[in-house]
């Protein structure tokens, strides 16, 4: 297999834009990836697009926008890893030698999509589901184990005011607000214990990068960003069964990643992961190996993954402070490492890092049976 590299990554506005169309949220990103590398649009031979809702030759409406047409143009949809997938699935091709310039692309227009300002319904074979196990009740169980197990809400309520102190760092982000611990237990209730800032918000964006062969990356930059790894995998027919707050999958693609990689988890200097609600990112310290099993609550209260810390975790402000466009949220967090790497991340740059951890999960909406999915990509300068 090639070595594969980053040279380009864009990113369009997020927030709430029911007047925009996901093809010029799209068109946005991919416009600012190719003033980011200098490529010229003829330049890219395979795209992968990602989008959750109303997809529909998505990536082709994208391109179009762009002068990208005639070449082979792949939409996907994998929930919140779509973007992840997107973004695996340039790497591949790639890495095989079938392509030297892809892009990635991952958008999601929530306001207008089927689900703008409702829950999302259990299917009607759903059991689970109807018997109250949606999102983000399922998370608000998950919510109540870790509290038996040692954390408390203030623990879940630190890690909002982290992220959303990061996003102040972020000029990219849709919340520039700073929050105290009481503040964000005191927001509106939304299922007991998870409040409102410990959610992240719906939101409109999207994402994009170019990977290319490090033979055509060297022709661009003399610092290109390496894919040392790139991981996809679904969850089996066990998934949360013995523990709801297990994520076998998780940890079994952290394993695949890093042994890819050639790295350890201590190798890593920064993290940008899936936090769709507060809690949740406490259990992916321990999916990732950043802590030993059931270490997740110390590592938070240490001030590790601050900004400033041993391994700052969502620097950017992650999902609670950016938002959550579904598709866009794994290919934006492959664009903050490379950042980071790049050292263009501004007042939140995470000092000489080296090697940084995308991740991203999708998935178990409603349906137990339907698993998961975890992306998990290492890139290094």
């Amino acid at each position: 297999m090639r070595e594969v590299a980053v040279i380009g990554i864009g990113q369009s506005e997020f927030g709430k834009f029911p007047e925009r169309s996901a093809a010029s949220l799209g068109a946005e990103a991919v416009r600012a990836t190719i003033r980011d590398c200098g490529i010229a649009p003829k330049a890219i031979e395979v795209a992968y697009c990602a989008r959750a809702y109303d997809a529909n030759c998505t990536g082709q409406g994208i391109l179009k926008e762009v002068g990208v047409r005639n070449i082979e143009i792949i939409n996907v949809e994998n929930a919140c890893a779509g973007g992840a997938t997107a973004f695996r699935g340039v790497w591949k091709e790639i890495a095989d030698g079938r392509y030297d310039v892809g892009i990635a692309i991952g958008v999601e227009s929530m306001t207008t999509s089927p689900i703008a300002g409702k829950l999302i319904p259990p299917e009607k074979t759903d059991l689970e589901g109807h018997l109250g196990l949606t999102m983000p009740g399922m998370f608000a169980m998950v919510a109540c184990r870790q509290m038996e197990q040692g954390a408390t809400v203030e623990d879940f309520a630190q890690v909002s005011v982290k992220n959303h102190h990061n996003g102040c760092l972020n000029p990219q982000a849709q919340y520039k607000k700073e929050f105290t611990v009481e503040q964000v237990l005191a927001s509106k209730m939304i299922c007991d214990p998870i409040t409102l800032l410990m959610c992240c918000p719906n939101t409109d964006g999207a994402a994009a990068t170019i990977l290319c062969s490090m033979d055509v990356a060297r022709k661009f930059t003399n610092h290109p960003i390496r894919v040392l790894s790139s991981a996809l995998c679904s969850a089996d027919y066990k998934y949360t069964q013995e523990d709801i707050c297990a994520s076998p999958v998780g940890v079994k693609v952290a394993k695949m990643a890093y042994e890819m990689a050639g790295v350890d988890p201590k190798d890593i200097d920064l993290v940008e992961m899936h936090d769709a609600f507060a809690n949740e990112e406490i259990l992916r310290y321990e999916d990732l190996m950043l802590c030993k099993p059931g270490e997740g609550i110390e590592l938070l209260r240490s001030g590790a993954t601050a900004i400033g810390g041993r391994i700052p975790v969502n620097p950017s402000g992650g999902l609670l402070s950016l938002g959550h466009p579904l598709s866009a949220s794994g290919v934006r967090t492959v664009c903050e490492v490379v950042m980071h790497l790049r050292g263009q991340a501004g007042k939140r740059q995470t000092p000489n890092a080296k090697v940084g951890l995308a991740q991203m999960l999708g998935g178990l909406v409603t349906n137990l049976e339907h698993g998961a999915v975890a992306g998990i990509h290492i890139l290094a300068r």
